[in-house]
């Protein structure tokens, strides 16, 4: 009990710490994060681009090994949630805030600022939308999946704790109830706290820019921290409601909204082009995987330059989220095997993303390269934030669409929010899968304040900065979880093969004392 104090304290005092650091030393905190960055960036690209190649490399792996079989909990379990709830509840909680941000502004940054070549050319557009491809692709639902799948095979299967260092006992045996074992914790519940604060930050300035072209009002601080006082008092009712109810009910509401934006874009857009950016660049995307996987430009300071601002910190950023989105799907995913995981987790939320990018990037590329509408690229470069709702403008029904935008990005930031005071909730109570509303409302409340750490630090650029210096330890923390992994698979097929080879000695010589039984 003790232990599960501490955990929850000495990781409360480091957010608290953060925040308080934010709050009274902003200038600070933004010069250091600059810093830090910078190094992180010039001298680890190599291992964050490593790293991520492993981590989809284990994950398809896991998927068409031997291994796929297992079960996430006892052999004869079945999947706690149906598959579409469940595919909308991760897919909500992994990335739904994300795509509203960058499913404009992205392609239209890559098609107008390319890694080389000329910008506002045919070839950039398609480099672009298969950029975003690879960025929103299977490399951040890997990273995710690591985390998630090592929790829910050790504590559905194995019966260890819900927490992070229950990955390690493979490792570490005992340990991982010791020191060593709740320092991982403790730095886990920390990483996760961030990570999940920069995106709150990112959406409150996402929701007060549409606010603002939609009606006007002025984009202050003040109206950005009414909005994630507003949010955070929903967040913190759905909270209180629990899993079953509140969390999933937004999901599957998130998806239904998501889905009726799309269809109507569809059908006033241009369908075919549409169509054919998903066809080809799924294709590109495919063929491409590994070198743009492995891309970096030793002597090329422009286009290095370029894979740090977006592939790295996209790596990083992914990495501050594992902890969080990881323990919440492992928290979903009970009775599922391997296979099945590894297909839901990795490919359906790739193919989502990438119908996505194609109905909002493609659209927005077509207005710009084939209707010549260059003032919607000079509106995305010159405020990134506001790129959904200027993209809007050039559609029918535009105010109708902009406010049907805003509520997705609402909900999809009250889903989040809820799904991480859950998880903070778990991995700060010693793995304890139903956690108290008090600890959830008290990490409510601490995200919230990060979220506004990061908007007075400088918005996108402070969270891109923070999250990729915050995100080194646990993308180190991530390669010992797959060797811990694969160490007890490998012990569980065996184990598994001497009960099979036990059982068939068993009935071999049930028939033979029969047979001799007989002649007797």
């Amino acid at each position: 009990m003790n232990q599960e104090r501490n955990i929850l304290y000495i990781s409360l005092t480091l957010s608290i710490s953060f925040v308080i650091v934010g709050v009274l030393f902003n200038d600070w905190l933004e010069d250091q994060a600059g810093v830090f960055l910078d190094i992180a960036v010039t001298n680890f690209n190599w291992f964050y681009l490593l790293v991520g190649t492993f981590f989809v490399g284990f994950c398809l792996f896991l998927m068409f090994s031997k291994f796929g079989d297992i079960r996430l909990g006892n052999d004869s379990e079945k999947p706690v949630y149906s598959t579409l709830s469940w595919i909308t509840m991760l897919f909500s909680a992994g990335m739904g805030v994300g795509l509203v941000f960058w499913g404009v502004a992205e392609p239209v940054s890559h098609y107008t600022n390319p890694i080389s070549g000329e910008g506002y050319t045919s070839q950039s557009a398609n480099d672009a939308m298969t950029s975003s491809f690879f960025h929103w692709g299977v490399h951040p639902w890997a990273l995710f999946g690591i985390v998630a799948l090592g929790l829910a095979y050790f504590h559905f299967r194995k019966k260890l704790p819900f927490a992070i260092s229950s990955l390690f006992h493979p490792l570490l045996g005992e340990r991982i109830y010791g020191p060593f074992g709740k320092t991982i914790d403790i730095l886990s519940v920390f990483i996760t706290a961030v990570g999940v604060a920069s995106t709150f930050g990112l959406s409150t300035i996402q929701i007060t820019n549409g606010m603002n072209a939609q009606w006007g009002i002025p984009n202050t601080i003040t109206l950005q921290l009414g909005v994630i006082s507003f949010a955070t008092l929903l967040f913190l009712v759905s909270s209180w409601t629990g899993l079953d109810k509140g969390i999933k009910f937004l999901s599957n509401l998130n998806m239904i909204i998501m889905g009726v934006l799309l269809i109507f874009l569809l059908s006033v857009g241009p369908l075919k082009q549409i169509l054919e950016v998903l066809i080809s660049n799924m294709g590109n995307y495919v063929g491409n995987i590994v070198p743009m996987t492995l891309r970096m430009e030793a002597f090329d300071d422009g286009a290095n330059k370029w894979i740090g601002n977006w592939t790295i910190f996209y790596w990083a950023w992914w990495t501050t989220w594992a902890p969080f989105v990881g323990s919440f799907i492992a928290r979903i995913s009970r009775g599922r095997t391997l296979r099945q995981f590894v297909i839901g987790v990795l490919i359906v939320p790739s193919v989502i993303s990438f119908i996505w990018f194609s109905v909002m990037g493609g659209s927005s590329i077509h207005l710009i390269h084939d209707l010549g509408h260059t003032a919607l690229a000079e509106s995305v470069n010159a405020n990134v934030d506001g790129a959904m709702f200027a993209f809007l403008e050039y559609y029918p029904l535009n105010s109708v669409l902009a406010v049907i935008t805003l509520m997705l990005i609402f909900i999809f930031f009250i889903t989040s929010a809820d799904s991480a005071t859950f998880v903070l909730g778990m991995l700060s109570s010693n793995g304890n899968p139903n956690p108290s509303r008090l600890v959830k409302m008290v990490w409510g409340l601490l995200t919230a304040g990060a979220a506004v750490v990061f908007i007075m630090a400088g918005g996108l650029e402070a969270v891109r900065s923070i999250s990729i210096v915050i995100a080194i330890p646990f993308t180190i923390i991530s390669v010992f979880i797959c060797w811990a992994l694969f160490k007890e698979l490998k012990k569980d097929i065996m184990t598994q093969h001497n009960v099979v080879l036990s059982e068939q000695y068993n009935d071999t010589s049930n028939i033979d004392t029969s047979n001799i039984n007989n002649r007797v």
